[in-house]
């Protein structure tokens, strides 16, 4: 059942192209018949030889014949080739999308080395066997044919003697496909384990390298290279074995026919020029024989390939339309530059939620708050309460168990996808930036901002003089994740990145962990600023920086225990109060440090 669904998904990928696959067949097809005529016009030769006849007719018509035939099918390779990498780009392009668009769960199904070697190793192997496998059946399948009909004609006993070339070869065929699907599938496999060993090693170089562990992880790829050099290796000796046995049977067959057609001339049933052609057609037999077993080791590659990109295209995506991966594309945004609106209010109302798998505790347990439009919120608490997950549900990037999240009073999935995010600026706790130049950092999800709308962010997000600094400016490379930057430096580029946006709601994860303390006042000051106009919700464990917020919601263990400012909840919640005292914001004499210089005293 697997083959027969990979033979209509390798047709179905050569549809579109259909027209051009029968040319470019037609043509190798022609080319090698061509080639088949070459025994006949020997035949010729040697019989105008014993006749005394002049050969220089035959000779050209020879000559020609060769080079005619050797030329169409050159054509036709051509042809053939061009379709084969059209294929492969129009599988990269549907990959590429479908990768983009995964739902947050389904990307832990596969590690990223994974998918980047189905997006690229994968769609080359399809390209090898949409190009051989059914272009070299087909070829070889009416190759044999042809010289089994040639044969015919000229001696059927010695035909009788040839089939047994072609049962051996058939059921080395037959023999060989399973072989060959289940050795590729596991040496792709192994490929993407090199994939993913580098990615994880190169997604934390600087940490391997200042902890020494440069041997374990050149063990970790020597492994993954040695699995996928074993699988090779058996596909390698299989192979060898296969041609071997095809080779050997077909000289097998050329020893019989010479005894036999030799006594067949000798007596007189035969003249001398047939037994010679017949010989020809015998080793002409090479050629379509072992385009078979190729077609037949690539078929179990491509099978291999095949399913890796299935599984692919089964994980479920988001509905955020339709991705143009066309290179000549411009870049678009989903949000506009204009007056984004009123800021939005936000509502979680009974939420649980655990994320995938069968093991995962619950995060959410009946989450219950209400977040008015305008302003700053601040969400704080200890470690794995909770606090980033509320982040992911209003993003969508998870789904909650039960209860509903609204955005303006409208439950998030009646949200057309892209339009809820379009709404909102997020900026995560690790605050990524990613290869390329400032510029582009500062572009992301929205490339038609103007350099005025940038050097607004970059002022009021203290990177103007980092800018000057760079020899480039804002055109300047960052490096591999903003390796040239520092810490600091990527975290407020990620918030000029959000606030480019304009949005109505603004999310900010962690975002002033790495500032130092000049830099973190200057941001409150921008963040408190925002919050005039629009939605800002801050999850923090520095309480410094959001002592001064409209409102805080205090959460443990799931679950929201207490909300109200900074002074209220130091007076009437045990776990805030602690937290503040841990960061010297409540002193031993019981004042508060309200954030804005003026202590209050408890109570």
């Amino acid at each position: 059942m697997l083959e027969a669904s990979a033979w209509r998904d390798m047709l179905g990928f050569l549809r579109p192209h259909r027209g051009l696959v029968a040319v470019g067949a037609v043509l190798t097809l022609v080319g090698g018949l061509i080639g088949l005529t070459q025994p006949v016009m020997a035949k010729w030769i040697v019989d105008a030889l014993e006749q005394n006849r002049t050969v220089l007719g035959p000779l050209v018509l020879l000559t020609v014949a060769v080079v005619f035939g050797s030329g169409i099918a050159a054509v036709g390779y051509y042809l053939l080739g061009r379709v084969a990498e059209s294929v492969v780009l129009k599988s990269r392009r549907e990959l590429v999308a479908h990768v983009l668009r995964l739902r947050m769960p389904e990307t832990t199904r596969f590690q990223p080395g994974d998918l980047m070697s189905r997006v690229t190793v994968d769609t080359t192997l399809l390209r090898e066997a949409v190009s051989q496998t059914l272009i070299d059946a087909l070829k070889g399948i009416m190759m044999l044919l042809v010289i089994v009909v040639m044969m015919w004609l000229m001696d059927p006993v010695l035909l009788l003697v040839t089939l047994g070339v072609l049962v051996v070869a058939a059921a080395l065929i037959g023999l060989v496909v399973p072989f060959f699907q289940r050795y590729s599938g596991k040496m792709q496999a192994a490929i993407a384990e090199i994939n993913t060993v580098l990615e994880r090693t190169f997604g934390a170089f600087r940490t391997i390298k200042a902890s020494g562990s440069e041997p374990q992880e050149a063990a970790r790829i020597g492994k993954a290279t040695h699995t996928a050099w074993r699988y090779g290796l058996k596909l390698a000796r299989l192979g060898g074995v296969v041609s071997a046995g095809a080779m050997l049977s077909i000289h097998l067959s050329f020893l019989v026919v010479l005894g036999v057609g030799g006594a067949r001339v000798a007596s007189g049933a035969i003249p001398i020029g047939t037994l010679i052609a017949f010989l020809l057609y015998l080793f002409s037999l090479i050629e379509p024989v072992a385009g078979l077993i190729t077609a037949a080791s690539t078929f179990g590659t491509g099978v291999a390939a095949v399913r890796r990109m299935r599984d692919v295209h089964e994980l479920e995506i988001e509905e955020v339309g339709d991705l143009d991966v066309d290179p000549d594309a411009e870049p678009r945004s989903q949000l506009a530059l204009a007056d984004p609106g009123e800021p939005a209010s936000i509502a979680f109302r009974n939420v649980f939620f655990s994320y995938p798998g069968e093991q995962s505790p619950t995060v959410h347990h009946g989450v219950d708050f209400e977040i008015p439009a305008r302003g700053m919120t601040a969400i704080v608490g200890p470690s794995g309460a909770g606090k980033s997950t509320v982040f992911s549900l209003i993003e969508r990037f998870y789904e909650p168990d039960s209860g509903t999240i609204t955005v303006d009073g409208r439950d998030i999935r009646d949200w057309p996808l892209a339009e809820l995010r379009a709404t909102i600026g997020y900026v995560e706790q690790d605050a990524p930036v990613l290869a390329g130049t400032l510029r582009e950092n500062l572009l992301i999800g929205i490339p038609d901002a103007g350099d005025e709308q940038i050097r607004d962010v970059l002022r009021r997000t203290r990177l103007a003089a980092l800018v000057d600094r760079l020899p480039g400016g804002v055109e300047s490379q960052v490096g591999h994740r903003g390796s040239s930057l520092s810490g600091g430096e990527r975290q407020r580029i990620a918030i000029a990145r959000a606030l480019l946006r304009r949005p109505r709601l603004l999310l900010l994860d962690e975002a002033t962990s790495q500032l130092d303390a000049v830099n973190e006042a200057a941001l409150r000051e921008v963040v408190a600023e925002v919050a005039r106009d629009y939605t800002v919700l801050v999850v923090a464990h520095r309480l410094s920086t959001v002592t001064q917020a409209d409102r805080i919601l205090v959460m443990d263990a799931g679950r929201v225990r207490a909300m109200g400012s900074h002074t209220e909840l130091v007076e009437t919640d045990d776990l805030y109060r602690e937290l503040a005292a841990t960061q010297l914001l409540v002193s031993g004499d019981g004042v508060v440090g309200a954030g804005n210089g003026h202590p209050v005293r408890k109570g």
